[in-house]
């Protein structure tokens, strides 16, 4: 059986999902290993350690279930620093008789990459949108068409050098190598939306730990991408500093017992919260909780309206928002969430396993993960790249992770 890691690399959490695929091409899900994070803020490591410590957790617990040894992993890369754009490239189409071939793409999609970047910054994803071939657009699949000039207008995605060699760097220094690092929103849709709902036009919101990351679909492609620098976490802050609370008391009151939206809070009853250094206890009511809530995941849905309407496809969002993510957990979240941007929400759980630990996945904390697995199921020249048992040896590396390997020497 191939094997495949995903590894995600949050805030609050570092989650590591093991996953096979039979002779028939049925993928299982193998191992779940999870561990709180300290290490990371809003998608960027900010103590090497501390990371490096909550991966290896996570990986020693996934090899537990799985009985797999891993030694390389899928990892996904988020931040305020990740930022998108539009551009366009144009190619001759080579050969006698004029039909495109894939070399004529990767042509193509190398000089849509000929664009002026700040030092720091470097190129992690390059999306088709539609190719043009003499004039003629709303082309999706041109290998084999007839024609002279071809273009492409693409959707560029990139982030930092130095937050890509950091999570290099961490993944490493948990004997791990990165088979591929692919951007967190984009890993998210393969676990949550099929291809009906790309086609029709649809936002996936992933509400993590540090940030909230946005992808917008449509005609099946990704069309627009931010990433939000407010999520959970500053939920679990809020609670903590209004009521005087530790952080951990905070999370397991919002996760217990929290409410995104006043009017889903079924009852007002009481809870009651043990005093801290000896002090008497604390005693708050549901609703008061949810007032605590409410306006940060109010500003969080704000921001991604507006991120929205940015992308120019708000009115062709027919599939509407699927919510995802550990966010998404909080009771009420898709009922704020329709409310304030006025279209159909739901709540996407990871699905399209055939077997395994099912139950343990079906949860939207683990989209992210999960969605890594797909990619690498999809995207991998050798599928067993993410896992080897009897010490055989890992794959190549990505185009990108070759690159980050490259800037982390040379740093």
């Amino acid at each position: 059986m191939n094997h495949i890691v995903g590894l995600d690399i949050g805030t609050t959490k570092v989650c590591a999902v093991v996953a096979g695929t039979d002779e028939q091409g049925r993928v299982h899900i193998l191992g779940v290993g999870r561990s709180q994070s300290d290490g990371m803020n809003r998608g960027v490591v900010t103590h090497i350690d501390r990371t490096t410590n909550a991966i290896g957790n996570a990986i020693a617990e996934a090899e537990s279930q799985s009985g797999v040894q891993i030694r390389s992993v899928i990892v996904g890369i988020a931040g305020d620093h990740i930022q998108s754009f539009q551009s366009r490239g144009v190619v001759s189409i080579s050969g006698a008789d004029h039909e495109v071939t894939q070399a004529d793409i990767d042509r193509l999609i190398e000089d849509t990459k000929r664009i002026s970047l700040p030092s720091d910054r470097k190129i992690i994803h390059v999306i088709p949108q539609e190719f043009i071939i003499d004039g003629q657009d709303g082309v999706y699949d041109p290998v084999g068409m007839s024609g002279i000039r071809m273009e492409a207008s693409v959707h560029i995605i990139t982030g930092l050098v130095s937050a890509a060699a950091n999570i290099y760097k961490c993944v490493q220094r948990a004997n791990l190598e990165v088979a591929d690092m692919v951007l967190e929103p984009l890993a998210s849709s393969y676990a949550v939306l099929d291809d009906e709902e790309k086609e029709v036009g649809i936002a996936l919101l992933d509400v993590g730990g540090g940030t909230t990351d946005l992808a917008v679909f449509e005609e099946r492609t990704i069309r627009h991408t931010a990433v939000i620098g407010i999520a959970g976490k500053k939920v679990t802050d809020d609670i903590r500093k209004v009521l005087g609370i530790l952080n951990d008391q905070a999370e397991r009151l919002k996760r217990d017992h929290g409410y995104a939206w006043v009017p889903a809070v079924p009852d007002n009853g009481p809870i009651v919260l043990p005093g801290v250094g000896g002090r008497a206890p604390i005693e708050i009511d549901r609703h008061f909780l949810a007032q605590i809530i409410q306006p940060r995941m109010e500003e969080i849905f704000e921001i991604a309206a507006m991120e929205i309407k940015r992308s120019g496809y708000s009115r062709h969002l027919s599939g509407g928002v699927v919510l995802t993510g550990g966010g998404a957990l909080i009771k009420g979240t898709a009922e704020l969430a329709c409310d304030v941007l006025g279209m159909p929400v739901k709540i996407g759980i990871p699905s399209g396993f055939s077997g395994g630990l099912l139950r343990e996945i079906e949860n939207p904390a683990y989209a992210t993960a999960v969605g890594l697995v797909y990619h690498g199921l999809k995207h991998t020249d050798h599928p067993s790249t993410g896992a080897v048992k009897d010490n055989k040896q890992p794959g190549s590396m990505g185009r990108f992770t070759r690159k980050v390997k490259d800037w982390f020497d040379q740093l």
